[in-house]
């Protein structure tokens, strides 16, 4: 039985301009196709085989990255149930120049070790926290399961739930896209990083048209997965503003995806992204004033200043242990 130090993982990468918005800063959605990718890797290997995303936990980018940086992704197993996995990763970024060292985010997510069918596969590896700091962390992994427990038991119903609630809202974007072999990590299925990736593309465009200018992106909300996608689907991606603050701005994005060959629709997932307007010298820049007419669009309105307080609070915790990372 593997200990957590035994299970950590590291994947560095390189921050090419390619990765970058026209100010040099790490598109967001990149840097969570890195998670995603070093969460499938590890968990794959200590599984031994196929493992799918079910959920993360929300991803709060504290410190912008940059062109030319080394981005290093330290991951490690907390706890393992009867077939899913926490893991945790720790994002750093360097300037190789200076040796300067910086954290960028800290993320939390679980994986479902699958067969090739996609259905759970029992895991015989648990883990077996070595001292007493491991035992905490092994805890706090735990206690993340529990409860995520009763949002997991909705799943089912949730992956038909394919109202479309951006309808609604009156800033709104809808685009579509078909899934490749290239798409995939690896068996018939999506790669979760790179769903992410056009989800938060998707998003930064709406974003974008709407305060006409450059953004990066601020955080992402807790996250679940409720049915995958495989090579042959469309996706359907369903934007709308949510929330429009001082100098950000919330999205909310519904993902469907569609059986071409049978015409059934399933939700996949729901997200909630932050963007912040920032100027050429990266400093926050003031966005349109918007405000909700309708009903509806103040029932979200409000449900997003819920999300921006406790975003607020986790901000601020993960500043306080940046210290110690």
């Amino acid at each position: 039985m593997p200990s957590i130090k035994e299970t950590r993982h590291q994947m560095v990468q390189f921050v090419f301009p390619e990765h970058t918005n026209i100010f040099g800063t790490l598109h967001g959605g990149r840097l969570m196709d890195w998670i995603m990718l070093a969460g499938s890797v590890n968990t794959s290997r200590i599984s031994r085989g196929l493992t799918v995303l079910g959920s993360t936990d929300s991803i709060d980018f504290v410190n912008a990255v940059k062109t030319g940086e080394i981005v290093t992704l330290d991951s490690a197993i907390q706890y393992i149930g009867s077939s899913s996995l926490e893991v945790g990763v720790v994002v750093h970024a360097e300037n190789p120049s200076t040796g300067e060292r910086k954290l960028a985010t800290i993320a939390n997510m679980v994986f479902i070790a699958v067969d090739n069918e996609g259905n759970p596969r029992e895991l015989e590896e648990k883990i077996t926290p070595a001292d007493d700091e491991e035992m905490s962390v092994y805890r706090e992994a735990q206690n993340r399961r529990e409860k995520r427990l009763p949002k997991i038991a909705k799943r089912g119903d949730q992956a038909q739930n394919i109202i479309d609630e951006t309808e609604i809202v009156r800033m709104r974007l809808e685009t579509t896209k078909v899934v490749l072999p290239e798409d995939t990590f690896y068996g018939n299925f999506m790669s979760v990083g790179k769903l992410m990736l056009d989800i938060d593309e998707t998003a930064a465009i709406l974003a974008m048209r709407y305060v006409k200018g450059v953004l990066v992106t601020g955080s992402l909300d807790e996250l679940f997965f409720y049915s995958p996608i495989r090579v042959g689907d469309i996706i359907i991606f369903k934007a709308g503003i949510t929330y429009v603050g001082n100098t950000s701005l919330e999205v909310g994005i519904k993902v469907l995806s569609e059986n071409i060959m049978t015409g059934e629709q399933r939700h996949t997932c729901t997200a909630f992204l932050t963007f912040v307007h920032v100027g050429k010298d990266g400093a926050p820049n003031p966005v349109p004033e918007f405000a909700p007419e309708t009903p509806e669009e103040k029932r979200l309105w409000k449900k997003a200043l819920e999300r921006k307080e406790r975003r607020t609070e986790r901000v601020k915790r993960i500043k306080e242990k940046a210290t110690d990372l």
